[in-house]
């Protein structure tokens, strides 16, 4: 029994260690420094928080000093006035104490309750294409901060991005965006690997983009949605102007739990310098537009794949697209004032949908098909479409269609299918359903 006690007191449980208060604890109560797992804190080379002194200097010697050997910058609790500009060296890590939003839409578009550590810029005002507030570098990461315009109107202001990266391994973990012109900048310049997760805010113009990706990039839990202003005007802005997600070149981009509301295109895909891009997309949709997803481009071999998405608008797939298209169990809901067909399909590749269904299609022209193929080839196999009405019409094959198969749908209208291709086309065990009493 004694050898035993004697281990314990010299090993006891992990549950019992480290109860003394950690060694920077008294020295925090007169002056704030950096946290345990921090390198420096902005507070340590003056950085004030009153939303009123001009930061910015103080925030880069933070980041400079982290980054002499690699490091994390704390940004404890406060409001932050920058007016300067941002350079967050390699393996540096400017954090905040940020972690999930609030609901915060607010008439005037100022900021109220919010807490937490808060970044007020207003560098570059009238620069779409200005330095960007914050530059990350190689393995750089932006964490936990909250970044607002306070000078941004309801007449939309143009300002640089918030956020660009320049180098592989750019990370954004955790950071609400509030009111950005354009937000996140993967695409200028190279960044292969990036990393997104837990990125939330209201972009006005540009969310996210995303080119010369050469090496797999992540994205995962974005929302793009009303966190400043619900007011009407900048609603009606956003949905005639704003894109949420610009994906040109990408070699495999990971997309997850991604989300946009009200914005011109939901997901946009294009051919940037070095050619279009491929990604595959779960859990990812679009709510209330006039365009949920358009493909200008994809890569031939590869193309995009959307699984489990919802989307409340049109489909897209542009004239000079010759990569596959797929969606895969997804829903297709029409918006009043916004959506006539469903999917729209041109170009010279395949366009698939797999186990989808479509409802509420035609809002403004009743004799809209919810899916209107022009050219290409359309796969359409295991979907519902759910419309009742008498008028109802379902799929259009245009004269340069090159294939199409549709097989084993469901109808709760009689079906209704136009053939002008030319192409072969094979039309298979498709039922409509028996109304319930």
């Amino acid at each position: 029994m004694l050898p035993l006690l004697c281990a314990l007191m010299l090993n006891p449980p992990f549950h019992v260690r480290n109860v003394a208060p950690p060694a920077h604890f008294e020295a925090r109560q007169d002056k704030p420094t950096a946290t345990a797992h921090a390198d420096v804190s902005v507070k340590d080379t003056g950085a004030v928080g009153d939303a009123a002194t001009d930061d910015t200097a103080a925030f880069q010697r933070a980041l400079d000093k982290a980054g002499e050997t690699g490091g994390v910058v704390e940004v404890p609790p406060g409001r932050y006035l920058l007016a300067g500009t941002l350079n967050v060296p390699e393996s540096v890590t400017l954090e905040g104490s940020f972690r999930a939003p609030e609901r915060t839409i607010y008439t005037e578009g100022k900021l109220e309750k919010e807490k937490g550590s808060i970044l007020l810029t207003t560098a570059g005002k009238d620069k779409e294409d200005g330095t960007p507030f914050i530059t990350l570098n190689r393995c750089s990461t932006l964490k936990g901060l909250i970044v607002f315009y306070p000078e941004q109107t309801f007449d939309v202001t143009p300002y640089p991005w918030c956020v660009r990266g320049n180098g592989d391994n750019c990370s954004v973990v955790d950071c609400l965006l509030i009111n950005p012109y354009q937000a996140v900048d993967f695409g200028t310049n190279p960044c292969g690997r990036h990393y997104i997760d837990g990125l939330y805010g209201q972009p006005l113009k540009t969310g996210l983009f995303i080119d010369k990706c050469l090496d797999v990039g992540r994205v995962e839990n974005v929302h793009f949605w009303p966190f400043w202003t619900a007011e009407g005007k900048i609603w009606d802005w956003t949905s005639k102007n704003g894109t949420a997600f610009l994906i040109a070149k990408t070699d495999w981009e990971y997309m997850s739990n991604c989300f946009d509301f009200m914005y011109a295109i939901g997901y946009h895909f294009i051919a940037g310098k070095d050619g279009p891009g491929n990604a595959v997309l779960t859990q990812c949709g679009s709510d209330t537009g006039p365009c949920a997803v358009k493909i200008d481009s994809v890569q031939p071999h590869a193309g995009v794949s959307f699984e489990n998405g919802q989307f409340m608008s049109t489909v897209i797939v542009g004239q000079d697209n010759q990569g596959p298209v797929k969606f895969t169990s997804c829903g297709f809901w029409g918006v009043q004032n916004y959506t006539n067909e469903q999917a729209i399909i041109h170009g010279f590749g395949q366009t698939t949908f797999t186990a989808c269904h479509f409802v509420n299609g035609a809002q403004r022209d009743k004799t809209a098909y919810a899916i209107d193929a022009f050219s290409g080839g359309l796969t359409v196999s295991g979907c519902e479409f759910l419309d009742t009405g008498a008028t109802t019409r379902h799929i259009h094959l245009g004269p340069g269609v090159r294939t199409a198969v549709l097989m084993g749908n469901t109808f709760r209208a009689p079906i209704r299918i136009t053939n002008q291709a030319t192409g072969q086309v094979a039309v298979v065990a498709n039922v409509t359903a028996t109304q319930g009493k």
